[in-house]
């Protein structure tokens, strides 16, 4: 019993214990007021269902919260990713384009996809690369070197979109945010791809623990021979890539770029994804099946506070607590601190 007691308690003690935890509650909140939740259906070819729906809609979240990850191991953060899919979406919406012809058919215009995707890309790891000059070159604090492009970029898209919401036509386009391959949406392939390739490059590689030394360090590890300010340059660019490519599948998705609202507070739920899935915000330390288990788990609360009917007024309230929950969970030094109130009535009653 003992025995079993300590392997329940070192497996909690693992940082993705709780993330993964706080997702089978939820998922469990979810199954409970609605029973169709866990129903999964196969229809004309495709696999459909309330998990499908979080998996397809969590795939933007999960590729921000991996750039985020690099952003943040390194001591860093971006809080101009949101702008960066607004960027990404508009530049991909204006070169698509498309018209209906007079017999309702969509035809592209402009230029070709291919060559839009690559100028949205393009754009977003510009938008990286500028946001790793400030900090590893000009060395400014990376909250204020992004927020320099959080607020610029969001006008830089409003100027390409015109102020105006950019509706696409070409259908071939669409396939990107809500086609299916093999049963599974298509987004779901594109976020696995940039996970496996990401986890590959760091775990086959010296990049993983360079990324650590950096976060840790960055004085040693430049003096280690690590050439910290090419990591972080890299991480910034690698995040801002993540966020265009977020940016081709959310307007692929709505079939629209609103230069506007586009990545709205994307930001935001991309640290909280980060933070939950164990990454510390002191650098050095990250995960990423913790940063995707973060995403997934903001997405699926998400999900329980529309389909519970909880008032859009208090959704977000909702969702700082469950994470304020998490966080606290997650620290050891709570848990030690809960453990030594407990023992207190025990010792008192003993003597």
């Amino acid at each position: 019993m003992n025995a079993m007691s300590g392997s329940i308690a070192r497996l909690f003690r693992h940082r993705l214990a709780w993330p993964l935890v706080t997702l089978a509650i939820l998922l469990a909140i979810n199954a409970v007021f609605n029973p169709s939740f866990l129903h999964l259906e196969w229809r004309s070819g495709h696999l459909y269902g309330s998990l499908i729906d979080i998996l397809n809609r969590a795939a933007p979240l999960v590729l921000v919260s991996l750039g985020m990850t690099l952003v943040i191991a390194t001591r860093g953060i971006d809080i101009s990713v949101g702008a960066v899919v607004a960027i990404a979406a508009a530049i991909a919406a204006w070169m698509i384009g498309g018209s209906l012809s007079s017999s309702g058919a969509a035809q592209a215009s402009r230029f070709p996809m291919w060559l839009a995707i690559m100028g949205a890309l393009g754009a977003a790891l510009a938008c990286g690369l500028w946001n790793g000059l400030l900090v590893a070159r000009v060395g400014m604090q990376p909250i204020i070197a992004t927020l320099i492009l959080m607020v610029a970029g969001r006008g830089i898209a409003q100027l390409i979109t015109g102020g105006q919401i950019i509706t696409i036509y070409y259908t071939p386009f669409f396939f990107i945010g809500s086609g299916y391959l093999f049963g599974l949406p298509f987004s779901v392939y594109v976020a696995g791809l940039v996970f496996a390739l990401l986890y590959l490059a760091i775990t086959r590689s010296a990049l993983g623990l360079f990324i650590q030394a950096v976060g840790i360090n960055p004085g040693a590890a430049r003096v280690a021979g690590v050439r910290a300010r090419r990591i972080i340059g890299g991480a910034y660019m690698f995040c801002g890539f993540c966020a265009g490519v977020a940016g081709l599948l959310i307007s692929s998705n709505v079939k629209s770029a609103d230069g506007n609202n586009a990545g709205q507070l994307l930001e935001l739920d991309a640290i909280l994804a980060v933070t939950l899935g164990g990454t510390a915000l002191t650098g050095g330390r990250f995960s990423l099946v913790g940063s995707v288990i973060g995403a997934l788990i903001i997405q699926t609360l998400t999900y329980a506070i529309y389909s519970l009917g909880v008032p859009p007024e208090i959704n977000l309230v909702v969702k700082a607590v469950v994470v304020f929950a998490v966080m606290l969970l997650q620290s050891a030094e709570f848990r030690a601190s809960l453990r030594h109130l407990a023992q207190r009535p025990a010792q008192g009653a003993s003597s």
